[in-house]
């Protein structure tokens, strides 16, 4: 603890990697360090496509949240936000509905170090960030900060990008459990995003993968399409379903330098609830 009055010195841990940093690396940013580009190293080493299939979901959110406001949503709910890259979220959201309000949540002491970078949105609109843990979804639904910015009473997109797989089951199936508990808090015409790893395709290399990150002391859970589906159980998914990230309603359809199947290792949907 620092002297009366200020805040506690966080220990972010620079000498061992750090999944939000790694992440960070494969695209392109800079808050990374020696211990994450290692580690980025020894991913690319098995699965060199890695940084590839990073950016094929970053594209995906950017197409998905950007559908989203076309539609008529003007709140955003990101949880798992991870370490600012713009464009971000709100910049693609207030790009088009410069009046959305948009909450990012991470229990992540690297992400709340950069929140002040979360939080430069329109002015005619609103940003915010809550610290909590999506392990409980009642610290998220219940901040002050969301209460503040969101109405939970009107539509909400809720996106979970590349996070559930950092929640493994541990034999209670815990990831769904978190899912049912955020869907039930939201009201009709809300919607759900979510993008997730898979081995279906490369089961080997993504094996290899999940080694390399349960040694930096993060568990990893890839999941199947069927396990995936199962999240967006009761809601009406949009076309063209789950899918993988980049072939849900890509930019180019047909572009011959679009990843394989094995190269993007990431599904993803979208879903609207009645």
């Amino acid at each position: 603890m620092g002297e009366a009055g200020e805040e506690p010195v966080v220990d972010l841990r620079l000498d061992r990697a750090h999944s939000a940093r790694i992440y960070d690396y494969f695209l392109g940013g800079r808050t990374n360090f020696a211990a994450d580009r290692e580690a980025a190293r020894r991913i690319l080493s098995v699965f060199p496509a890695a940084g590839v299939a990073c950016r094929m979901n970053r594209a995906f959110m950017h197409r998905a949240v950007g559908h989203l406001a076309r539609e008529g949503l003007t709140q955003f709910l990101d949880i798992g936000t991870g370490i600012p890259t713009s464009p971000n979220l709100h910049e693609i959201v207030q790009g088009i509905r410069p009046a959305a309000r948009i909450v990012y949540t991470d229990n992540d002491p690297i992400v709340l170090a950069h929140a002040a970078a979360l939080l430069r949105g329109r002015p005619e609109g609103r940003t915010a960030y809550v610290q909590a843990d999506i392990a409980v979804p009642g610290s998220v639904l219940a901040a002050p900060e969301l209460h503040a910015t969101l109405d939970l009473r009107h539509p909400v997109a809720l996106t979970l990008n590349a996070l559930l797989h950092f929640i493994p089951d541990d034999g209670r199936d815990r990831a769904h459990a978190v899912v049912e508990g955020l869907k039930a808090a939201l009201p009709g015409g809300s919607a759900l995003v979510i993008t997730h790893g898979t081995s279906d395709f490369s089961p080997l290399a993504m094996g290899r993968v999940t080694d390399i990150y349960a040694r930096a002391g993060t568990p990893l859970q890839l999941r199947s399409a069927a396990e995936f589906h199962r999240f967006f159980d009761g809601w009406e998914l949009l076309e063209p379903g789950v899918t993988l990230a980049h072939r849900w309603r890509p930019g180019r359809p047909g572009d011959p330098g679009l990843p394989t199947a094995a190269e993007a290792a990431c599904y993803a949907a979208i879903a609207r609830k009645p």
